[in-house]
Formats: structure tokens, C-alpha cells, sequence
């Protein structure tokens, strides 16, 4: 019967104005999620001070990228087991209350709340586009629309923290949640009226859809990622890696990891994540590969403009504009890969290798930068580190969507996208405690002047290095910042290098 209901709700396919318009609306939406990622980066500083709360600064970007997290997973299951269109719906309503929330937010507790009720809703947004997709288009033609869904996500991320920066010092900072608003509009008249209301994929009565939800994995799952994630935000910032609590967030996490692994595999078919889906190697080859790759690229898009301030003098909105050779490079060829894996009759394992291939060696590069490199080179590595990563970042979702029955799309598109959004998340902090533990190491053993200590340096931030130094200082600092860099840098090449063996497990066959 299951089987059945699949094959029918894979016929419910759209042409003509109705698929331009959910198209349009899908669009707009990834737009406003991939916004909401990195938006507040540029007007933090501006929010701390109007609410006078400096202390809060870290839970703008996390309140919303913690729950985002979490839940990715959990609505595969919803949307397995409830109808499609109103899944959606609800988690666009979620996602745009809090953004009208942190828009109006009188206190930062507030627009705390808004950011969290954001990622609630987030979380379901980004994989219910690519499920809708598997649902009103042909399986020969999904990789070009899920390529250009890709597409808008890459663009969405490259020209958020400018965007941020410029609604702060012209308008006001709050312009950067209402902006949700009329976006997110657009795409819920689309999917109202163009969106066919269809059966759940998979049809059962209410209290078998309860237990099939898999509460009991629900509950273990959540909490686990939850304390994963505070636990690298904080250990080694806000608290050392020995404190008694980070010790405690990862204690708890590896107990409730274990518990929702040995529940998966009791659960059978019943599970959030039935281990029949990981036992296929197209599928957990293709979620590691995805992992590693999207990993790196965070690490470069976040610490390439930490080198471009310290080493290179630029401003941040410099360094911004210095960063776009990968990031545009990596959604230009985001939106053209599927044009390429249609064109090779989807064999997925040789393109997979390819990237990673690619990605590798272009990784590697980018560690060979230098203080006095020219632009031809920093600009020439980011162009190829972007085409080479946008070459295989949405080939984990092609497969999903175009060689596993119907039925099983929506768990399948959920966990491509929350090891996508993981792997940034976890990746994010473990660059970040690289970076400042050899930052600070290399002050350490620096020789700095009597009038110049570390934690003065460590203050003045990467932008503001030729405040406080000059001369032979100056550029004892710069080459400190630099090796502090490469070494983070270091790290997406590992994780290119293991992007190489999820590609390899994938078949090479379409």
C-alpha cells in the first residue's frame, strides 16, 4: 500500500505557470534561510549596543542555528507521515512569527526567543523545498531545480553579511528579520494555491503515525545534538575544556548518541532513521561526502576574511567583497551541476570523486598563501577551492532524490541536509578553538614589546593589528595571525581529504 501511495503522489508532477510559481516561491524562501544564517554577523555589534548587552552577542547566530540543527532530522519523519503542503506551511509560519518576533523585540531576551522560534521553523524549510521538489518534478529533471535551489542558497550566503551591514548603517537592524516578511509571502501564496494538497506518503491512522514518528528517538536525538553543539560553542571561549560543564554537555551527549543508536536499531522500520537507509553505501557515502565538503567550505567562507583583515589590512566589508571569488564561484557551479550529472546520465560516483578530488588539491592550495601573496593567487585558489566544492555540494541530495523509492525521499533529503548543517555547525567551533589556541600559543612565544601584552593583541582583533603596532612588531604579529590561519586551514584539507572516501563508496552507476 505504502508503495502504492508513493507511486501515486510521484505522478502529482507540475508544468506551466504552476511550476513557475512554486519554483518562484521555493526561491524566495531558501533565500530568506540562507539570509538568516549569517545576517546578524555584520549587525551584532549594533544590536549589543542598542540593548546594551554584549554578554548576549553569541546567542544571536546560535538561538537560531541550534534549533535549526536539531530539528532538520525530525522533519523528515513529519513530512514522511503528514501532508506535504501543510508541513510546509507551518514551518514557513514559525519561521516568519519569529522573525516578525526579533524584528519588534523590545529586549534581547526577546529577540533571542524570535531567532529560536526561527530555527524551529528553519529547520523544515530548506529540506521541505528539496522534498517538494522530488514530489512536482520528473526524476530526469531534478538535479537543474534542486541545482538552482542550491544555487539561491550559495547566492542568499554570499551577499548576507553585506546586506546586514548595509540595512544596519541606512535603516535600522531590524530590517534585517522584517525582510523575511514579504519574502516569505511570495512563497506561501505559491504554495497555496499552486501546490496540490496530496496524501501523505506514507498513509496510517493516527496512533500508528504517532509511533512511527519515533518519539522515544525524538527525545534522545534533540537533547544530544543540543548538548554536542553548546559544548564546542563554549569549551575552550566561555568555559576551558576542562570545566566540569563541557565535560558534563559531552558526557551527556555520547550517553544519549548511544541511546538513540541502540533505539534506531530496535525500532527497525519504525525508526526516525531506519538503519535499511544507512546500510546502503550510495546512501551513508553520500552523507559523509556531504559532511566533509560542507564542512570545509565553513571553515574557509569564515577564517579566509580573518585573514584578509589581519594580514592583508582590509576592512571587514573588504574582506567581504575579497571572499566572493569562492563563495560566488561555489553557487555558479551549485546551479550548473545539474546540468552536468543530466548530461552524464547520473553517475554520481565519478562526479563525486572528481570534487573531491579537486576540492583536495584546491584546499591544499589555499594553505600555501603567504603575507605578500598577490591577488592573482589568493583570488585564482578561491575560484578553483569554489568551483571544485560547488561541483559536489548538492550531489548527495541528486541521489536521494533520484535513485531511492518515493517513499523514503523525505528521511533521505532530511539527513543529506542535517549532515550538511551539522558539519558546518561542529566544524565552525573546531576551527575556531584551532585558531585561537594557535593564535594565543603564538603570542605566547613571540617576543612582543614590554608596552604590548597578549590579551592587548588578542582585543584589538585581526582588524585592528596596525592600531597598535608598526615596524618589525607589526610584522611579527602578521605572520602570528597567518600561521594561526593556515593552521585552521589545515583542517578543511582533512576534511577534504576525507570527502574522498564517501565519494568513493557511492556507486558508479545511474
Amino acid at each position: 500500500e505504502a508503495n502504492q501511495q508513493a507511486e501515486e503522489l510521484e505522478n502529482t508532477l507540475l508544468t506551466g505557470y504552476k511550476l513557475v510559481a512554486i519554483m518562484a516561491g521555493l526561491c524566495c524562501c531558501v533565500l530568506c534561510i540562507s539570509l538568516d544564517n549569517t545576517i546578524v554577523a555584520t549587525t551584532i555589534p549594533r544590536i549589543t549596543e542598542h540593548f546594551d548587552s554584549f554578554a548576549d552577542a553569541g546567542w544571536y547566530a546560535s538561538a537560531y542555528l541550534l534549533p535549526t540543527s536539531a530539528v532538520t532530522l525530525v522533519y523528515g519523519r513529519i513530512y514522511t507521515f503528514f501532508p506535504i503542503k501543510w508541513v510546509y506551511l507551518t514551518a514557513l509560519f514559525l519561521f516568519e512569527l519569529g522573525s516578525l518576533v526579533s524584528g519588534v523585540a523590545p529586549s534581547s531576551t526577546c529577540l533571542i526567543i524570535g531567532r529560536a522560534i526561527s530555527g524551529l521553523g528553519g529547520g523544515g524549510l530548506f529540506s521541505g523545498s528539496l522534498i517538494i521538489i522530488s514530489q512536482c518534478i520528473p526524476r530526469h529533471r531534478r538535479p537543474i531545480f534542486s541545482g538552482l535551489i542550491m544555487g539561491i542558497y550559495g547566492i542568499g550566503s554570499v551577499i548576507a553579511p553585506p546586506l546586514g551591514g548595509a540595512f544596519t548603517d541606512n535603516i535600522t537592524w531590524r530590517w534585517c528579520f522584517y525582510i523575511n516578511l514579504p519574502l516569505g509571502a511570495v512563497t506561501a501564496l505559491a504554495i497555496l494555491f499552486a501546490l496540490q494538497s496530496t496524501e501523505p506518503i506514507m498513509k496510517a491512522p493516527w496512533q500508528e503515525k504517532m509511533r512511527r514518528m519515533d518519539p522515544l528517538g525524538i527525545l534522545t536525538f534533540l537533547p544530544a545534538i543540543i548538548c554536542l553543539l553548546l559544548a564546542l560553542q563554549w569549551g575552550g571561549t566561555t568555559y576551558p575544556w576542562a570545566n566540569g560543564r563541557i565535560i558534563s554537555l559531552f558526557t551527556v551527549f555520547g550517553i544519549l548518541l548511544l541511546c538513540f543508536i541502540g533505539l534506531q536499531v530496535y525500532a527497525g522500520e519504525k525508526a526516525m532513521l531506519p538503519p535499511r537507509l544507512l546500510r546502503g553505501r550510495n546512501i551513508w557515502g553520500s552523507a559523509l561526502f556531504g559532511f566533509c565538503l560542507n564542512s570545509a567550505i565553513f571553515i574557509f567562507v569564515y577564517y579566509l576574511p580573518i585573514w584578509f583583515q589581519s594580514v592583508k589590512g582590509a576592512s571587514a566589508t573588504e574582506s567581504g567583497v575579497m571572499n566572493l571569488p569562492l563563495t560566488l564561484s561555489n553557487a555558479l557551479l551549485a546551479m550548473g551541476s545539474g546540468l552536468l550529472v543530466t548530461a552524464v546520465r547520473y553517475y554520481y560516483g565519478p562526479v563525486m570523486l572528481l570534487s573531491a578530488g579537486l576540492t583536495c588539491i584546491s584546499a591544499g592550495l589555499l594553505t600555501i598563501l603567504h603575507p605578500d601573496s598577490a591577488a592573482a593567487a589568493w583570488a585564482g585558489y578561491q575560484v578553483f577551492f569554489g568551483l571544485a566544492a560547488g561541483l559536489g555540494i548538492q550531489l548527495p541530495v541528486f541521489v536521494v532524490q533520484t535513485t531511492l523509492p518515493t517513499a523514503d525521499i523525505p528521511t533521505a533529503t532530511a539527513l543529506m541536509a542535517f549532515v550538511q548543517v551539522l558539519g558546518g555547525a561542529v566544524f565552525v567551533f573546531v576551527g575556531q578553538n584551532v585558531f585561537q589556541n594557535q593564535l594565543v600559543a603564538g603570542l605566547l612565544h613571540a617576543e612582543l614589546p614590554a608596552e604590548l601584552d597578549v590579551q592587548a593583541v588578542l582585543g584589538a582583533g585581526p582588524a585592528g593589528l596596525r592600531a597598535i603596532a608598526s615596524g618589525d612588531t607589526l610584522v611579527m604579529l602578521l605572520s602570528v595571525y597567518h600561521d594561526a590561519v593556515v593552521r585552521t586551514f589545515f583542517v578543511a584539507v582533512g576534511l577534504a581529504v576525507a570527502s574522498v572516501l564517501g565519494a568513493g563508496a557511492v556507486e558508479w552507476r545511474p
